[in-house]
């Protein structure tokens, strides 16, 4: 009682801008401040005590153990990624330097693939397809897993969604086949247990096996747990190209059915034939909106997406899992059906390598196998002209050599799409990548350079060279507006009482230096980044400081 009675204090004096004759542990003087709700943006200092913003106002007579002139520069919240793949990489390097580089101080994970909950099968599954990074799992659950991540030091917050697909295959493992209801309530359950824990929501990934064959029934269903919670449910949606408006149709349907609020993962019409069908979907999400279904979206700030080569193939084809569709693709009919089914153009399936329009547009970015990362980098087209064989059964060869799903990028967003996504008020962003550093295991894999670069590139090129957004509006959608999507507890906004995750920058500094051929750069321009009063980066420098933590969801126990 006696902290909440200071916290109101702190607000009220805040609120009446008078100064507090106090040290702090933090004083950051002169700055502009963007407090996150997409107002205009006020000059005022801001102290921090231990890991709480404790004023923000006059400040001239106070002192701070350490103190930051911010003069000219954007003091602003620390940025949300809503779709972060750090699982495994925080395990290697909990610095998270790719994203702290660009304010991200919150990793929002579990894009259907969730690290738990786990049976010894999963535990299995998880194991034999780790490559350049190497783990023992040391837990069962997720709640267990982001409380492992947290002991064992890392630079930026963390929370996860429950994986739909993770689910599925506890339960069911990776068959093609409708759940029976006690299957069902099984993972119904799973679903409630992970909530209880923390967890934001239900995450989705409907175009992937063995996310795909769950069917709306299903999901419903478990969305309906989520919604007791008050959680979110966020899907890679069942396809993005041909039948990207009957897919958003789905969401639209479950979301309704189960009073959920509900988020499109990285919203895009994949594949020049489908480029016009975003207006249409924007229409949907607004007349939906109109009618009172808290829908929103999140995107990446490029023209290339990045999965697996097996996402050229159909997903019937993976049923049983990897190891199946790997022997189904040895056998030669099935594989010359396959070659002539990467150049179709099928409505009941999403082939993102037709979508590509051509081998040209198709980069190979991690193998698992040292003899094959000499064609990182690569496109398929090249390595196809290098082995003398065509793109397709390039493609096939490689998976069945690596023996993965093979890591590439896909070249397949309409530039003119990602501007108009841009503006839409209900859009936040997510780089749908790992947390990564230009050094050690790192190296031996190319990622997409929306890794380094995914929030540098909207400040950069959106908001201060193409000015489609105002710095303010760009703020509040990597800060506030997730926050309130994700029902976070005093996260995202710059207000006395609030936890510290906290951004300096100057905008005309900020810099995004990663290009495909050469991804391994950081991006520049953020001067000091605190994560929970932990001053993480300081003068464009990592500390080295571990101050991140684990940030559950509304239904926490």
């Amino acid at each position: 009682m006696r902290l909440f009675n200071i916290v109101i204090a702190l607000a009220l004096l805040s609120a009446t801008g008078c100064s507090q004759n106090e040290d702090y542990d933090v004083i950051i003087r002169n700055g502009i401040i963007y407090d996150g709700t997409g107002s205009k943006p006020y000059k005022a200092d801001l102290a921090i005590q231990a890991d709480t913003i404790a004023f923000i106002g006059d400040l001239s007579d106070s002192k701070g153990r350490k103190e930051i002139d911010a003069a000219g520069k954007t003091v602003s919240p620390g940025f949300i990624n809503m779709l972060s793949w750090a699982n495994e990489t925080l395990i290697e390097d909990g610095r998270s330097m790719s994203n702290i580089y660009q304010g991200v101080t919150l990793e929002i994970m579990g894009e259907g693939w969730s690290m738990g909950p786990f049976n010894e099968e999963l535990k299995k599954l998880q194991k034999e397809d780790q490559t350049n990074i190497q783990y023992d799992i040391e837990w069962n659950t997720l709640g267990e897993f982001l409380n492992f991540l947290e002991k064992k030091g890392i630079s930026t917050n963390v929370a996860s969604y429950v994986g739909a697909t993770t689910i599925r295959q506890n339960i069911i493992g990776e068959e093609n086949r409708k759940a029976t209801e006690e299957e069902l309530e099984a993972m119904r359950k799973l679903v409630r247990e992970a909530m209880e824990e923390g967890a934001m929501g239900l995450g989705s990934s409907l175009i992937y096996p063995p996310g795909f064959f769950a069917n709306t029934e299903e999901l419903t269903a478990l969305c309906k747990e989520v919604a007791a919670y008050d959680g979110i449910y966020v899907s890679h949606m069942r396809n993005e190209g041909n039948k990207l408006l009957e897919a958003v149709d789905e969401l639209l349907s479950i979301a309704k059915e189960s009073e959920v609020r509900a988020e499109i993962f990285h919203l895009k019409a994949a594949g020049k034939n489908n480029f016009h069908k975003i207006d249409q979907v924007i229409e949907k999400v607004e007349a939906a909106r109109r009618s009172g279904l808290p829908i929103t979206a999140d995107m990446y700030n490029y023209t290339a997406g990045a999965t697996g080569m097996t996402a050229g193939l159909p997903p019937s084809l993976e049923d049983g899992g990897f190891g199946e569709l790997r022997k189904r693709l040895m056998n030669p009919a099935i594989r010359k059906k396959m070659e002539a089914a990467m150049r179709s153009n099928p409505m009941d399936w999403d082939n993102l390598y037709f979508a590509a329009g051509s081998p040209e547009n198709v980069i190979l970015l991690s193998f698992r196998q040292d003899s094959l990362k000499k064609y990182i980098g690569k496109t398929l087209a090249e390595v196809a002209a290098i082995r003398g064989t065509n793109p397709e059964a390039t493609a096939i060869d490689l998976i069945i050599e690596d023996s993965s799903r093979l890591g590439v990028a896909y070249h397949f967003i309409s530039e003119e799409n990602l501007r108009k996504q841009i503006k839409l008020p209900w859009m936040s962003f997510g780089s749908d990548a790992s947390s990564q550093a230009p050094e050690g295991n790192f190296l031996k894999a190319n990622p997409h350079p929306r890794a380094y670069g995914n929030f540098a590139r909207l400040l950069s090129k959106y908001v201060r060279d193409e000015k489609l957004i105002t710095l303010e509006e760009a703020i509040h959608r990597l800060t506030g507006l997730p926050s309130d999507n994700l029902k976070l507890i005093k996260r995202g906004y710059l207000k006395p009482g609030y936890y510290a995750d906290i951004n300096i920058f100057a905008l005309e500094d900020i810099k995004e230096n990663t290009v495909f051929d050469k991804p391994h750069q950081l991006s520049e321009g953020m001067s000091h980044v605190f994560v929970n009063g932990g001053h993480v980066l300081a003068n464009g420098k990592h500390t080295g400081l571990f101050s991140g933590r684990f940030v559950k969801g509304p239904g926490a126990k």
